[in-house]
């Protein structure tokens, strides 16, 4: 088939070879693996083109499992290999960490994954005998949250390990474990601590200063321990561990000295090394938190500010779920999973921004009631809050504050501890981490491709393209994304074809990220990354280079980029269905079938050349031609790992200009689909149900034209722009009845028993974003007599008014400077 056509085809993602190199190496794999040679290749595209060099299969190594927790320390196997049990192995991470690895009775080869601070796919070869590190293979390292949890350390009862030592919390702690997975009959207890320390580089002229991640071995907490899967202990605490606040359990097998790194075995989540504090803590914990706290709040004021570089929360819970290119659930508060909210009472679910902030890798949080609205921390503890360091981490991970977890423990959980659960100083908390409001919350704009392919665009016009090839969905030069669609003929239940297509894959890159695409294979959706194909039976969640993917279920895939865009791919009834949401940034900086997204849909069928196709009166066939000349002559982001794909998309032009469409079809009475079909396809995209129907021949099909069009306008009803007026304050001595801000919300007021009113006792939200009224004060009716017997009631009155004016003044000037943050404080 050429191997001069697949090199042209995956040239842009492997360096060429160098002739007189290939030569030498022999068309070995050898250190090539991701290379095409002249006669077989070492991609991974040539298992299923039938083309692998002889070695591929035990040099470009696959492991399994192939996830490990950043923590390291499972064992990873390395399939197709089989040495001689006297064999030596020693494995290399990343080419900078070396560990020993080891080979089983059965000759079967296993590396032990490493500690690291970082997530994504780590890259790793393998030296047999002293031989050169020539065979490669990569893992991926995950988050320690989303590990496999059946290969962890269980904390037995958590509230126990979290408030040890404070009042009424004491006893024996408990853990447990999978004992097979340790492969001993004695392990070792491990307390390990982590921190992050300053530490000096290359002292003299050219000294600096960083802070580093640190995970250290602190002390064992039992020996020789019989590996039943069980361990209880009475913790004592520790001046030893007075600087490591948080940390891990870790359990090995005996023969392991302790705190030997990168060896086999078992860690716990980070969790408080409650337990383990100073006897200070024990003593009086709430005096003990509250030092902590204060000692906080100082250290918070001399660090640089990044509240405002944090993009502003969504304004309903209903937008937050709506928004997958830039918000995703927080697993601690998750409405699909019962919302279970521990840290945050009241709510049922809450989001995280995916994207740290762009200088300090901050996070935000945020967190809804049962009406879907937002929560604030003005009103309820249980609401969002921002992070100085965003709990997933941010690249490059490996330095604070972007280690994942970790970072966000020591800057933002420890001090919640010190200032809510431990002590009874939260306003100092909320003082630097008050909530986000919604003001400045911008929904993104939704473009989607569905059925017999229709089209609706970024700006609401929907028109069908049935072409048979490879098309620009979406393009943007200024923003370098690119999401690229095929689309293959449709057959019959007979296996005829009929005169239409359906979306098949998506291919899309942005700047220098991987390349995705996502593909319909038997039913359900294949994801590759880099031509590869990524499995999702360990992990539904992976840090990729420059995008996440998230995969729940085989027929529900999501991609996000660094930029915030969205791809949200489909499957309903066979049928793939694709959802592309643009934040803002990208007004007036795209093209391609899904249009000019400006608000202006007259301008959508814009060509390739720049001329504009009017929409208006437009017939099916000049919609057809404007779609024809999006196709892709070059730079093609798809994989082509096939005869079939070669033969169809590659060879020939990747436009199937011979392939005409059907346009429209009649509903003959005689017809047995048209009575089923017309008690089906009513309403709202009746006429996408009926085309798509008749041109399949199946109801099915017509089905799921109609439900993802449904779904469609739910999406873009969520995703209207929502006006909130900000956050009011209850006034000091009275009581504020709602904590709904947005245009139509009104709020009542009242005084406490004592108090006279001066204000308005209720304000309404207008869609100018201005409250109603005048903010309400609540003074007592004595001070009041006395100001009026002594000054005179005209005086007394406007010298209460000018005071009033001047603060509310004040309180505008903040909110202006200031308009993403949450005033905390009552008056």
């Amino acid at each position: 088939m050429g191997v001069t056509l697949l090199r042209t085809l995956y040239g842009t993602h492997n360096p060429e070879i160098n002739p007189e190199v290939r030569n030498a190496l022999d068309q070995t794999c050898r250190g090539r693996c991701g290379y095409i040679h002249e006669d077989c290749s070492c991609h991974t595209t040539c298992v299923s083109l039938l083309d692998c060099c002889a070695d591929y299969n035990q040099t470009c190594f696959q492991v399994i499992p192939h996830s490990s927790s950043m923590l390291g320390g499972r064992a990873l196997r390395i399939l197709g290999l089989v040495l001689h049990p006297e064999a030596q192995l020693f494995c290399r991470f990343k080419e900078e960490i070396m560990s020993e690895g080891f080979i089983d009775a059965e000759g079967h080869a296993h590396c032990i994954s490493p500690l690291l601070f970082e997530t994504g796919w780590i890259p790793f070869d393998i030296l047999i005998d002293g031989i050169d590190f020539a065979r490669s293979g990569e893992y991926l390292s995950v988050h320690p949250s989303k590990a496999d949890p059946t290969v962890e350390v269980t904390l037995v009862n958590a509230t126990q390990w979290q408030f040890y030592g404070t009042p009424n919390v004491t006893g024996w702690l408990s853990m447990t474990w999978n004992s097979s997975l340790i492969g001993a009959d004695e392990v070792n207890i491990e307390l390990w601590g982590y921190r992050e320390v300053t530490r000096s580089t290359e002292a003299g002229m050219n000294s600096s200063s960083s802070l580093q991640a640190e995970l250290s071995y602190l002390y064992s907490l039992g020996r020789n321990q019989v590996n039943t899967g069980t361990f209880s202990f009475m913790p004592e605490s520790s001046e030893i561990s007075s600087d490591w606040e948080i940390g891990n359990i870790r359990i090995t097998a005996s023969s392991k000295s302790d705190g030997r790194r990168n060896v086999q075995g078992l860690w716990s989540r980070a969790h408080i090394l409650a337990g383990h504090l100073e006897q200070a803590f024990r003593d009086d914990s709430a005096a003990w938190a509250k030092n902590k706290c204060l000692q906080w709040d100082v250290r918070e004021k001399t660090l640089p500010g990044f509240l405002n570089e944090l993009i502003d929360c969504p304004c309903t819970l209903a937008q937050a779920r709506a928004d997958t290119g830039r918000f995703h659930t927080d697993y601690s508060c998750d409405i699909e999973r019962g919302s279970v909210c521990t840290y945050h009472p009241g709510s049922v679910h809450c989001v995280r921004a995916i994207q740290a902030s762009p200088i300090h890798g901050s996070g935000q949080q945020c967190c809804y009631d049962s009406t879907g609205a937002l929560m604030l921390t003005g009103d309820s503890s249980g609401a969002g809050t921002p992070d100085r360091a965003h709990e997933w981490g941010s690249p490059p991970y490996r330095e604070p504050p972007r280690v994942p977890g970790y970072s966000h423990w020591l800057y933002d959980v420890m001090s919640f501890y010190y200032c809510c659960l431990w002590s009874d100083h939260c306003h100092i908390y909320f003082n630097h981490r008050p909530s986000s409001g919604c003001h400045n919350y911008q929904p993104p704009k939704a473009g989607v491709v569905f059925g017999d392919p229709h089209f609706i665009t970024f700006d609401g016009l929907n028109y069908m393209f049935n072409g048979r090839g490879e098309y620009n969905l979406v393009s943007s030069p200024d923003r370098e994304l690119s999401v690229q669609a095929r689309t293959e003929g449709v057959k019959h239940e007979n296996n005829t074809r009929a005169r239409g297509t359906w979306l098949s894959s998506v291919a899309m890159k942005e700047k220098t990220s991987d390349v995705i695409e996502v593909r319909l294979a038997d039913g359900h959706l294949q994801v590759l990354r880099n031509q590869k194909v990524l499995p999702f039976t360990e992990q539904k969640w992976m840090d990729l280079h420059g995008v996440f993917v998230f995969a729940p279920s085989p027929q529900n895939v999501t991609v996000m980029f660094l930029s915030g865009v969205g791809v949200e791919l489909r499957v309903h009834e066979g049928l793939m269905a694709v959802t592309v949401l643009l934040p803002p940034e990208f007004t007036n900086l795209t093209q391609g079938l899904l249009g000019v997204m400006n608000s202006n849909p007259s301008d959508d069928l814009l060509t390739q050349q720049g001329d504009v196709v009017s929409s208006e009166d437009a017939t099916a066939e000049e919609i057809f031609a404007f779609g024809s000349g999006w196709n892709i002559p070059k730079s093609s982001l798809f994989t082509y790992d096939s005869k079939y794909l070669l033969d169809t998309y590659s060879f020939p032009q990747n436009h199937n200009s011979a392939f005409v469409p059907v346009f429209s079809l009649p509903e003959t009475p005689d017809d047995p689909l048209v009575a089923d079909m017309l008690t089906m396809c009513f309403g709202e995209g009746a006429q996408l149900c009926k085309h798509d129907t008749l041109t399949t021949r199946s109801l099915a099909v017509g089905n799921a034209t109609l439900r993802a069009f449904h779904t469609f306008q739910a999406l873009m009803k969520v995703l209207q722009p929502v006006v909130s007026c900000g956050w009011l304050p209850t006034p000091r001595n009275g009581k504020k009845n709602g904590t709904h801000y947005l245009a139509g919300d009104t709020l009542s007021f009242s005084c406490n028993e004592g108090y006279l009113l001066y204000g308005s006792t209720q304000r309404t939200c207008l869609y100018d974003r201005t409250w109603t009224g005048e903010q309400l004060y609540c003074l007592r009716d004595d001070n009041v007599g006395f100001i009026l017997g002594t000054v005179g009631s005209i005086t007394a009155l406007v010298t209460m008014g000018v005071i009033i004016k001047l603060h509310n003044r004040k309180q505008d000037r903040e909110r202006e400077e200031k308009p993403d943050q949450m005033v905390t404080h009552v008056l």
